[in-house]
């Protein structure tokens, strides 16, 4: 580690994914980049950003591999260091060996998402730009992956700076007003502070609600199918994916364990779990299939109730059909009842708003209403209908950042309305601006870098 907190070795990892594959990269990262690269392709000359025919050896001079190097010099690189990328034939043995020469040469193994982390630490990236690199990786849909992408290029980043810009202005303002207390102009008022204060209002409000689109694309919604036996789950969920994943039958009990399913509805990821039939059985095999449901219920966004709708009158109580003897849904879990068999009972198939939620009448086996209930889905998520795409990914830890920053400025509005207490302002207009530099990583505990780096791949 040099005097100013950044890293002084060099790290070495594989960079593609696990697996057999054409080509695999071997990535360096360090201020021996170069020097190890040199033993490892006896002292082949590298020119910067050409690709360069190499033979790779390890600590023996033995031959390991013919393939491709290509150098990157700090600071013009990912990392801001000295990087060189050596692509090889992409068997995971014949990489590893490569790693363990580049080791002996005086490279260590990266830890998880230290290349990235460096690239924050030389100011190549911000925060939000790290975090896209992993939400791109893992993106399910193709709008999570487009709003990755943005977040990547800056999008993100940019609506956060321009929000820090404008509270800084602001307290500059504010505290230059306070160093002139004898002045019998009153420079609050003057300059306008409180209709600046409320402009900022609604911009972070717009940001806000960007963000949660983005962060609901991006982490998708979990849904639990649950009923009673021979409902019409495994119907339903066979529906939605718009193939067979689940075995139906008229026997009752026919799902015994969890049928996992992953779909994406314009953009939004659903994660459904079909779950075993929830009634009083003494079968130990039932009963843990009816345990493990259970257990999905409780983290779940959304449960779709399923009941038969043969068997029901046109009003009924949704929490007198919740199966009895069952632990009852947690706080703040949504419900969908799901009135199935709607070519049994006739009913004619839609959606009904009620206390608790809505009621969706459909025939899953069929078909009629599924769209509905998909409409009902994406309304429930709050994923804005006239929005094609947002500008940018979110994560969880961004809305809580920006909520606290939200609480600040109101606070900072209340005190000029009622108090014209510029050192209070001031205050929470500092307080405002370090929760929006937490999102870019402007003002951030180590802690949550560490949090954040430690869960992307090795070699990113």
């Amino acid at each position: 580690m040099t005097l100013t907190g950044l890293p002084d070795d060099t790290i070495v990892a594989i960079a593609t994914a696990p697996g057999r594959g054409g080509v695999g990269i071997v990535r360096l990262s360090g201020p021996q980049s170069d020097t190890i690269t040199a033993r490892l392709t006896q002292g082949t000359a590298l020119k910067p950003r050409h690709a360069t025919r190499v033979t790779v050896h390890d600590a023996n001079g033995e031959l390991l591999d013919d393939g491709l190097a290509l150098r990157f010099p700090g600071p013009h690189s990912f990392t801001g260091e000295d990087v060189v990328e050596l692509h090889c034939h992409g068997g995971p043995i014949l990489l590893d060996l490569v790693v363990q020469a580049a080791c002996h040469a005086g490279a260590r193994t990266a830890l998880p998402g230290e290349f990235s982390r460096r690239a924050f630490l030389n100011d190549k990236i911000d925060l939000t730009q790290a975090e896209a690199i992993a939400d791109l990786i893992n993106s399910t849909t193709a709008a999570a992956a487009r709003n990755a992408s943005r977040s990547l290029t800056g999008v993100f980043s940019a609506r956060i700076d321009a929000l820090v810009e404008a509270v800084i202005g602001l307290r500059v303002y504010v505290e230059a007003a306070m160093d002139f207390p004898e002045e019998e102009v009153d420079f609050l008022a003057e300059g306008d502070v409180g209709a600046r204060l409320e402009d900022l209002l609604t911009q972070l409000d717009a940001v806000m609600t960007a963000a949660r689109q983005g962060s609901r694309i991006r982490e998708g919604m979990k849904l639990v199918i649950a009923g009673a036996p021979n409902a019409g789950k495994s119907s339903l969920l066979n529906a939605l994916a718009g193939r067979d994943t689940a075995i139906v039958t008229d026997v009752a009990g026919t799902t015994r364990d969890l049928l996992h399913e992953n779909i994406d509805i314009d953009g939004l990821p659903l994660h459904i779990v079909d779950t075993a039939g929830l009634r009083d059985s003494a079968d130990a095999v039932e009963k843990e299939g009816i345990r493990r449901a259970l257990a999905e219920i409780q983290e779940a966004d959304r449960v779709l109730l399923v009941v038969d709708d043969s068997h029901l009158p046109d009003t009924v109580d949704q929490a007198m059909l919740w199966p009895p003897g069952i632990v009852p849904l947690p706080d703040g879990t949504g419900l969908t009842l799901i009135r199935n068999k709607c070519d049994l009972s006739g009913r004619p198939s839609g959606i009904v708003a009620t206390e608790t939620g809505a009621e969706i009448t459909l025939c899953a086996r069929s078909g009629f209403g599924v769209e509905t209930l998909r409409q009902h889905l994406r309304d429930v998520a709050g994923l804005d209908a006239s929005v094609v795409e947002t500008p940018f990914s979110a994560r969880r830890r961004h809305l809580e950042s920006l909520a606290r920053a939200r609480r600040y400025l109101v606070s900072a509005i209340a005190q000029l309305r009622d108090a014209g207490a510029g050192e209070l302002v001031a205050e929470d207009l500092r307080c405002c601006q370090d929760q929006l530099g937490d999102i870019t990583g402007r003002v951030t505990s180590d802690q949550l870098l560490g949090e954040i780096f430690s869960s992307f791949c090795i070699g990113k």
